[in-house]
């Protein structure tokens, strides 16, 4: 059985915490004292649990990232960047997926606390109870991105989610888009009412003062809410000519229900994403999207843990909102008012063997 502190202590005559605060360098002994405690360590052939040290000195050297879906690319460019910018700065990172699910959240941020992790970049696409939020009251750093934790109290990175609904909205209505649809998450997320109150004002801007409109369509980030919105929107016989949506997952669905409603983009239904995660520009047509930074808001997130000034009380209000910027692709064109969203007939024959 390997050596144990308590081994060195005892064959050095000193107390075990007198040998563990010398080896963690927050005791200044004697020399013969010293060599005592180094002799003993060289007959037992000691090795110091690097772990054990870390946590006495208060700290793991690790971060903690928990993200909704590591199979989302969007959240797995993120955990990459996340992940080198700490490798960089000598720390490992932890990483743990929730699949949303609000009790996973907590017991994960408990799980942190537990570990003496050195701090938490928290990211979710739901809106949270305030218990979420008093679970990250017991870490000493915590940086929240991507989406808004109601009551927490950490510093906020976010893609300015205003900036590229305008950004889609302004381009829109330069092709003439004055009814346009939004696809997101739910009402209550702050990226939602974001995104939705940046398309109008783009759209307004952009239209030279005509009249426009903006439906919210409210659903989950995902492959199957974009087919149940976009089914939504065809079946009502919504005006709308545009289609904006709140991330690349929720655009696969609606692209899926277009085709097979025989819905073509961009001729009947123009349509832009937010996110830029997927290789948009490999679609047919290449898909217009808002690209957030999704690299530099993992790097952030690191940064701020690392270097920010924890002791300031101003830090956990500081929220920052990172630029996007607009991909001009093939997906969008002027509105179509004679658009047939009639499925397509069968035109594969059968073969008689």
């Amino acid at each position: 059985m390997p050596a144990s502190l308590k081994d060195v202590a005892r064959k050095a005559g000193l107390s075990p915490a007198t040998v563990s605060r010398h080896m963690n360098g927050t005791l200044e002994l004697p020399p013969e004292t010293r060599a005592r405690i180094e002799r003993a360590v060289r007959q037992l052939g000691y090795r110091p649990n690097p772990h054990a040290r870390r946590l006495s000195l208060g700290r793991s050297d690790t971060i903690t990232l928990i993200v909704p879906d590591i199979a989302n690319p969007f959240f797995a460019t993120l955990a990459a960047s996340v992940e080198r910018t700490a490798s960089e700065r000598g720390m490992i990172v932890q990483l743990h997926a929730t699949s949303n699910v609000e009790a996973r959240e907590i017991a994960l941020l408990e799980l942190a606390t537990d570990n003496r992790a050195d701090g938490v970049v928290f990211c979710t696409n739901r809106r949270p109870s305030p218990d979420v939020a008093t679970a990250m009251a017991a870490l000493p750093r915590v940086v929240v991105v991507d989406e808004a934790v109601p009551g927490a109290r950490a510093p906020q990175i976010y893609a300015d989610n205003a900036q590229g609904g305008y950004l889609a909205g302004h381009h829109l209505a330069g092709w003439g888009h004055r009814r346009v649809a939004y696809m997101g998450g739910g009402q209550a997320l702050m990226s939602t009412r974001q995104r939705a109150e940046g398309l109008e004002r783009g759209l307004r801007d952009g239209s030279g003062g005509e009249t426009v409109a903006v439906r919210v369509m409210s659903g989950q980030h995902d492959v199957a809410s974009g087919r149940a919105l976009a089914t939504d929107l065809l079946d009502g016989r919504d005006n709308a000519t545009a289609i904006f949506v709140g991330s690349d997952e929720i655009a696969i669905g609606v692209i899926e229900t277009l085709r097979a409603r025989n819905v073509r983009i961009p001729r009947d239904m123009s349509l832009v994403s937010f996110d830029g995660a997927r290789a948009l520009h490999l679609y047919d047509p290449p898909i217009t999207a808002v690209r957030q930074p999704a690299q530099r808001l993992g790097a952030r997130a690191v940064e701020l843990l690392l270097d920010g000034d924890w002791k300031d009380q101003a830090l956990p209000d500081l929220v920052e909102y990172l630029p996007v910027d607009l991909i001009e692709r093939a997906s969008v064109a002027a509105p179509n008012t004679t658009r047939n969203d009639q499925p397509e007939p069968d035109r594969q024959r059968s073969v008689t063997p």
